[in-house]
């Protein structure tokens, strides 16, 4: 499908590429990486995936749920732009491996393209790591929510989805934390998605079945371990048609709400967690 560029004068550095709001009202943050469709002029004209091929890999919607919290974290551009959840040295997707075997790019980015993409990336860690700071300072621990969201029907819009067995409607990645340090969150958080009421039933959650966690979870144990605890937590898109990206609303707001009832459980638990 074709795509329309935008101007190649309108701005298109780091001030346009996420938005940033810290608050104090409790020592929970929610991030959606992944929400972004925007592109810099100079990446959509080089690029050759249209915006439905890029919407069917981005995680439309998951910004609403950061909604839950004061402090949140929303990527504005698209993951085929710079992918923040992945190591700097793999965030520019170059290579149809790269990118789950689709070809994104007319010709390869130059080098220029690829380090005004890597300077989104700098400036995103770099206000991250300040508005988390900030957080530990106020709280002295703090938990993250980080929002994705996985396709199911990979083999069309009319086949059908994908063994349920192997693909849990919410999955929650822990592989990159200390797992018994931050046990009370882990487990609050597990037992608040199972049991919440959830149209008329509960949700199926499992931990690490599909996903485990990407490089911002790992990012935030590593710069704060005895501090932060990332959470990923990644819904199956159960919730739109990935084929045409319309949304169910009543299922996005039904998980905004169990979201919403998650957060004063995580803020109990994390008094449970030891020094």
């Amino acid at each position: 499908m074709a795509h329309s560029c935008p101007s190649l004068r309108q701005r298109s550095l780091v001030d346009t590429s996420f938005l940033i709001r810290t608050g104090d009202d409790s020592p929970v943050a929610a991030v959606a990486l992944h929400d972004g469709h925007d592109l810099r002029a100079e990446v959509c004209a080089a690029m050759r995936l249209g915006n439905q091929e890029r919407l069917r890999e981005e995680d439309p919607f998951t910004a609403r749920w950061t909604e839950v919290v004061e402090t949140r974290l929303i990527v504005r551009r698209s993951r085929f732009e710079v992918d923040l959840n992945r190591p700097r040295e793999r965030a520019v997707y170059r290579t149809p491996e790269d990118a789950w075997g689709l070809h994104v790019w007319r010709a390869t980015p130059s080098p220029s393209m690829v380090t005004a993409s890597l300077a989104q990336y700098d400036a995103f860690y770099a206000e991250a790591g300040r508005s988390l700071a900030h957080m530990r300072n106020r709280w002295g621990r703090f938990i993250v929510l980080d929002f994705h969201s996985y396709n199911h029907r990979r083999d069309g819009p009319t086949a059908s989805p994908a063994d349920w067995a192997t693909h849990p409607e919410v999955n929650v990645g822990t592989s990159n934390m200390d797992r018994r340090r931050w046990a009370p969150v882990v487990e609050a958080a597990l037992s608040h998605l199972r049991s919440a009421a959830f149209m008329g039933r509960t949700l199926d959650v499992r931990e690490n079945v599909k996903f485990t966690g990407g490089h911002f979870s790992q990012w935030i144990h590593n710069t704060f371990p005895a501090h932060g605890c990332a959470i990923a937590i990644e819904f199956r898109k159960s919730f739109m048609d990935e084929w045409s990206g319309t949304p169910d609303v009543a299922h996005l707001e039904a998980i905004r709400r169990v979201l919403a009832g998650l957060v004063p459980e995580l803020e109990k638990a994390l008094k449970g967690v030891g020094d």
